[in-house]
């Protein structure tokens, strides 16, 4: 393809993300890229380029062209990406080829002018932009940081690296590392779990036999420590709430050594589906897999019968943008309002779960305080039987080396500080 064909491949995907807002962004991606299999992988990758780059910079980008009197179309959008931060001129890719887009008209000419030379942050902007932060998550961010929230900010317009961890049920930390050079592919131990693996950059990692054969998985290192939280040993009976895909299911299989009852739950058949063919690959057999449905008497039918819950609630993901960088368009001030509501209900529905002594784990993948410190204060009002488990003390007692990333009484891990995504745990014990 020529640059020109490349651009007006990506104002076409741009327009294909911005249609469908409620579906995910990777699977537009790949739904889009299907359908036209003559765009080669390097053409793929240079589309993709263009096009997750305006996503992750879209609000600053939005301020110019809007500044510019243009709307925030694809269109302009991607012209004011290709100036700002390609630092490119961007006519000669909006010439008169066959397969490029329209030329500039005067407005977009005149715009392109302007731009040339301008830097993407401007001191015009407000705080929220400048930061690249949404209007309605900049209040919760600015709680939670204070003054590093620039800092924060910042760290979550990077990429994030890839993480893997280890299945003990397979093998050591050490025999992974060694299968994963042997197939070329160089590791490092993460830095807070003894499970976990880092990779300096992306590698094909579902191709090797390493994953194959179910020795490692995909998970981040955060997320693997709040599974490591859970404290679930062999011969206890584990319920995992909104378990999804099953990522935290699996660690928490491996701690049990396949030993006990361990059960995962979701509202989403597909995605049960898919958890269901990670667990055979693992060599997990002592998991089972439940629907949830609309009047399901499941939980009133075990109520004080786990050891162990886990919460791993629906949130605005927003400690996940720098994988997810659609997320912050994406997501609406409408939306955290119904998933703080959800939040609350499933921890309201799932507190019955927890036997006497047992812990409840709640979770989120969100740095907002709304979705995390703000529920477990309203569950503890509502449920004076629970009292908070301290970091200090669940962490030694999950057996995770050295001291927790951290001296609050929950676990918050941040791109900045901590080189993970953002997650949030509170581990709480029933009287």
């Amino acid at each position: 393809m020529t640059p020109e064909g490349r651009a007006a491949a990506a104002i076409e995907l741009l327009g294909a993300l911005a249609a469908q807002p409620r579906r995910p962004a990777d699977a537009i991606a790949h739904e889009y890229f299907r359908a036209r299999r003559y765009i080669g992988g390097t053409d793929r990758r240079a589309v993709s380029a263009l096009a997750w780059g305006v996503v992750r910079e879209q609000a600053r980008l939005a301020w110019w062209v809007q500044r510019l009197g243009l709307p925030a179309s694809p269109r302009a959008l991607l012209l004011a990406f290709v100036a700002l931060v390609r630092n490119r001129d961007p006519v000669a890719l909006f010439a008169s080829g066959g397969y490029g887009p329209n030329p500039l008209d005067a407005t977009e000419t005149a715009a392109a002018a302007q731009l040339a030379g301008a830097a993407l942050i401007d001191p015009a902007m407000p705080e929220s932009v400048r930061l690249n932060l949404p209007d309605w998550a900049f209040p919760g961010m600015a709680a939670r940081f204070g003054e590093r929230l620039a800092e924060e900010a910042d760290a979550m317009q990077s990429e994030a690296p890839l993480d893997l961890r280890v299945n003990l049920l397979r093998g050591s930390r050490e025999s992974a590392l060694a299968a994963l050079a042997g197939e070329g592919i160089i590791a490092e131990p993460t830095r807070y779990s003894p499970w976990g693996m880092r990779l300096p950059k992306r590698e094909p990692i579902m191709a090797t036999r390493a994953y194959t054969t179910g020795l490692i998985e995909v998970q981040d290192e955060g997320s693997q420590l709040i599974a490591a939280l859970v404290g679930a040993r062999p011969g206890m009976r584990v319920a995992d709430l909104c378990a999804g895909a099953a990522g935290k299911t699996l660690a928490m299989a491996m701690t049990m050594q396949n030993k006990g009852k361990l059960l995962a739950c979701d509202v989403s058949a597909p995605r049960l589906a898919g958890a269901a063919k990670r667990l055979v690959r693992a060599g997990v057999d002592n998991a089972e897999t439940h629907l949830l449905l609309p009047g399901d008497r499941w939980a009133k039918r075990r109520a004080g019968s786990f050891d162990r819950v886990l919460v791993d609630a629906p949130c605005t993901g927003s400690g996940t943008w720098r994988r997810n960088p659609d997320a912050r368009a994406r997501t609406t001030a409408t939306d955290l309002a119904e998933l703080r509501d959800k939040q609350h209900d499933i921890l309201a529905m799932t507190a019955d779960l927890t036997r006497p002594g047992g812990l409840l784990v709640y979770a989120t993948c969100s740095l907002l305080p709304e979705e995390d410190e703000d529920q477990v204060a309203r569950f503890a009002a509502e449920h004076p039987g629970f009292e908070t488990v301290p970091l200090a003390t669940a962490w030694e007692a999950a057996g995770l080396p050295g001291a927790p990333p951290g001296d609050g009484p929950n676990l918050l891990m941040t791109p900045a500080r901590h080189g993970t995504d953002g997650f949030f745990a509170a581990v709480l014990r029933r009287a």
